[in-house]
């Protein structure tokens, strides 16, 4: 996927390739400007302007190309997205509760105004939010963060899709209601069956909630693999400096490590590797080659063998020029 601009054209994203299942819940992780979001806004058909190649089947119907009213009545139905500040996705002039009796008429014509209102407060208690009955009526601002976030999920949810991707639901919500929050997302999720797509920067996020974690970076996969088998086993060096810069919670006064230096510019990407110039293992090869995705169940972009991250830069050095 591709954007021209007036300086170049901003390659977001290549190369991307994943499956989710129902009842799975899918972790895409990185940086900001990494490409997660506009990977799965595409999707959705939310990303206007863009240049898209390639192939997105749901349920074996194509969703890149699909005509727009076609994609209208995926929307919402079958496909649903939970966004990362609901008080922008929420209309500020209409309540709540005649958004998604909006939402279920749309797709539900045959249903009555007096049935999808019930409905809606059905939905709202559902997700936790109190007096639904009287809330329903209320307006945006007149929720928490914690609520619009609820009730959005109530929406996303109000008619059982089979696919919610869910970009960074939980990013400007403080700690307790995060975890409340994710909790009811997990329930939900087991009680519909529901694929997921849960996109963050946060790796607590995807420890509580991933099945499969997929690692972005300058636009592109470079580590995907089982979420236990990625978090004590990561390969690419991307993937260790993000572990190494999440805070210790078992109290013990370490430094934290950030990852160096800055992520590229998707104008005009790094040669070889886009990793090379912050990473701490590179070797002449990153510079000029670009490593594919390698592996089987746990794949990783990176020319280091699988056994030599963890040992150190020079360590790994030595023992890949021994290999060689």
């Amino acid at each position: 996927m591709s954007f021209p601009t007036p300086d170049g054209v901003v390659r977001a994203v290549r190369g991307m390739s994943f499956e989710v299942e129902r009842g799975r819940t899918l972790g895409i992780v990185g940086e900001s400007g990494s490409g997660k979001s506009v990977s799965t806004q595409t999707l959705m058909g939310l990303t206007r302007g863009a240049e898209v190649s390639g192939s997105a089947r749901f349920e074996g119907r194509e969703l890149i190309g699909m005509p727009a009213e076609e994609l209208r009545r995926l929307r919402g139905a079958q496909i649903a997205m939970i966004f990362q500040d609901p008080l922008s996705s929420l209309h500020p002039l209409y309540t709540v509760g005649w958004q998604i009796v909006e939402l279920i008429r749309i797709h539900e014509p045959a249903t009555t105004k007096a049935q999808a209102r019930k409905w809606a407060i059905e939905q709202l208690a559902l997700v936790g939010i109190p007096q639904p009955d009287r809330r329903v009526d209320d307006y945006p601002h007149q929720f928490s963060g914690g609520m619009r976030q609820r009730a959005m999920i109530a929406m996303a949810l109000a008619l059982q899709p089979k696919l919610i991707i869910a970009d960074e639901p939980t990013t400007a919500l403080d700690a307790t209601v995060q975890a409340q929050i994710l909790d009811l997302m997990a329930r939900l999720q087991r009680e519909f069956d529901t694929a997921l797509i849960m996109i963050t920067h946060d790796l607590g996020v995807i420890a509580d909630m991933a099945d499969q974690v997929l690692v972005m970076y300058a636009g592109k996969p470079i580590e995907v693999a089982e979420r236990r088998e990625l978090y004590y086993r990561p390969h690419h060096p991307y993937t260790v400096g993000l572990l190494e810069s999440v805070p210790s919670t078992t109290g013990a006064k370490e430094r934290l490590k950030p990852v160096p230096g800055q992520p590229p510019s998707l104008l005009r990407p790094p040669s070889g590797c886009a990793f090379h110039p912050r990473c701490p293992y590179v070797m002449p090869k990153c510079r000029t080659d670009v490593p594919p995705l390698m592996g089987e169940e746990h794949l990783s972009a990176c020319w280091l063998p699988l056994d030599v991250v963890g040992l150190g830069p020079e360590a790994a050095r030595r023992r890949t020029e021994e290999s060689s």
